[in-house]
């Protein structure tokens, strides 16, 4: 191979495991991107629903999964307009800079002791990480000219740091917070989220060129309009950031969670369905696309349901862990968010397990509708197991943690088989005018899934835990035998792309 189709920045080939120098410095990036985020998520429910003795908010259940539902679904919606500020007006390099401030701005708010300011550091928070997600990864892949064989391996490496950061993270905020003080768990997610920063900015001059501006020249009139957008959004964002402090009136929210989480659902339901009424008659397609795009469709909807199941731990789970089991090992007791780290735990060990079976099943290999039943049959069956589990803990008994840990691992299964394997199915299936806008999409069917499944944990007092971990288990295993029977005419449809 040409030394050209392997060398992108000037001096750092081989500057870190064998690749560009830069990817250490988005490798730790996203370390601490993820460790602010886990850990502030480790604490968040438990943290609202703490009475106001304990330090924490003392909301009901009902209010603080609406809360989190919020937050989580904002997350990831906010990583379209966060894609398109970066493409079209700053470039990736300085919207990722910009992210990484208003997250560790945002956890600091919440480190504050003030509803108002912890409000405020959600919005913060979850503008930043739309600003930072999508972002990162696109630097990641500017860092290999076409052609780099080890781009691959480049992303695996990075996705690794994705999990050292979701497994640090709740041992120690979750420590920190459970046991000695709330803020100072969230303070120390902040603190991440600093240092992130600090080293993102040291390591600047290791990163792509291409990260520095938007993709294409615009115009000059172009950018001026560019530019008055930005600004109008800045001032709306800051406006918005201030809003739940001002609106924090004598201890009283004024708007409550739930009208909120409604007017989020509204906003959703209006996005998804704009999007996809425009796909399918605003744009030419050929035949083939048509087809394919379909199926994008069949694969958002399996994505947003299963994301729902699964994105339970940090709110259904976490709250499982923290009132109805019995978090002690060998004589230790253990804070219950410490339990959040499983996933992350299994995703490292077994990620290449996964990787060796696709690869060793050649030609039997299943074709990705097929592995996405795969995943939401995993999912539904982690909260059937589970239902035994909040069964025997009725009355107010505490059970056993393995409960929860094969729960994770049915969960980790369940996202092995679905999540890199939608990444890679949007890839095969976008119209390559759209490559990017598809990616955003299914960034998209991840915040519908958390916004249903906050919907879902508010109903956690509301009914018997263990006909709610039924239902949700039959609301996972049902959608799986849905797509299983729509397993083979999607395959038609994908016209050739496995």
């Amino acid at each position: 191979m040409a030394q050209g189709a392997t060398t992108v920045i000037k001096g750092s080939a081989g500057g870190f495991f064998g690749h560009p120098r830069g990817l250490a410095t988005l490798f730790m990036t996203e370390v601490w991107e993820r460790f602010s985020y886990y850990g502030m998520r480790a604490l968040l429910i438990l943290f609202m629903t703490a009475p106001a003795a304990g330090g924490g908010m003392g909301l009901d259940v009902a209010t603080a999964g609406a809360i989190y539902g919020l937050y989580t679904s904002a997350v990831y919606m906010l990583s379209l307009p966060g894609g398109w500020i970066a493409d079209r007006i700053a470039g990736q390099r300085g919207t990722v800079l910009a992210g990484g401030v208003l997250i560790a701005a945002g956890n600091l708010c919440l480190a504050v002791p003030s509803s108002g300011f912890f409000y405020t550091g959600l919005v913060l928070s979850a503008t930043g990480t739309g600003l930072l997600k999508p972002n990162v990864s696109v630097m990641v892949g500017q860092l290999y000219q076409p052609g780099d064989a080890r781009r691959d391996a480049g992303f695996s490496i990075f996705y690794m740091g994705i999990n050292i950061g979701a497994f640090v993270a709740p041992l120690a905020c979750g420590y920190l917070g459970q046991r000695i003080n709330w803020r100072l768990g969230f303070g120390l997610a902040g603190l991440g989220m600093v240092l992130g920063v600090i080293q993102y900015v040291a390591g600047g001059k290791h990163l792509s060129e291409a990260s520095l501006h938007p993709a294409g020249s615009p115009s000059r009139a172009e950018a001026a309009r560019q530019g008055r957008r930005l600004a109008a959004g800045l001032v709306a964002a800051g406006l918005l950031a201030a809003a739940p402090a001002a609106l924090h009136v004598g201890g009283v929210l004024r708007i409550t969670a739930q009208m909120l989480s409604a007017a989020m659902g509204v906003v959703l339901l209006a996005t998804v369905a704009a999007f996809f009424l425009w796909l399918f008659t605003a744009a030419k397609w050929t035949p083939l696309e048509r087809k394919r795009l379909t199926v994008v469709g069949v694969l958002f909807l399996a994505s947003a349901l299963f994301w729902c199941v699964f994105e339970q731990a940090g709110s259904t789970l976490n709250l499982f862990a923290q009132r109805s089991t019995d978090n002690r090992v060998l004589g230790f007791q253990f804070p219950a968010s410490w339990l959040q780290s499983l996933n992350a735990l299994f995703i490292i060990t077994l990620a290449p397990v996964f990787a060796w079976l696709w690869t060793r099943l050649g030609a039997r290999e299943p074709s990705s509708p097929a592995k996405f039943t795969l995943g939401l049959l995993a999912a539904g069956a982690g909260f059937a197991v589970l239902s035994f589990g909040a069964a025997k803990a009725e009355g107010g008994a505490l059970v056993s943690p393995m409960w929860l840990v094969a729960v994770y691992l049915l969960h980790t299964v369940g996202e092995l088989c679905l999540s890199p394997v939608g990444l890679s199915a949007m890839t095969k299936l976008a119209p390559a005018r759209i490559g990017g806008l598809l990616m955003g999409v299914w960034f998209l069917s991840l915040s519908v899934g958390n916004y249903l499944g906050g919907r879902i944990a508010s109903a956690y007092e509301a009914l018997p835990l263990a006909t709610l971990f039924l239902l949700i288990a039959a609301f996972g295993v049902g959608a799986a035998l849905v797509l299983a029977f729509l397993v083979r005419p999607t395959v038609r449809l994908m016209g050739g792309v496995k």
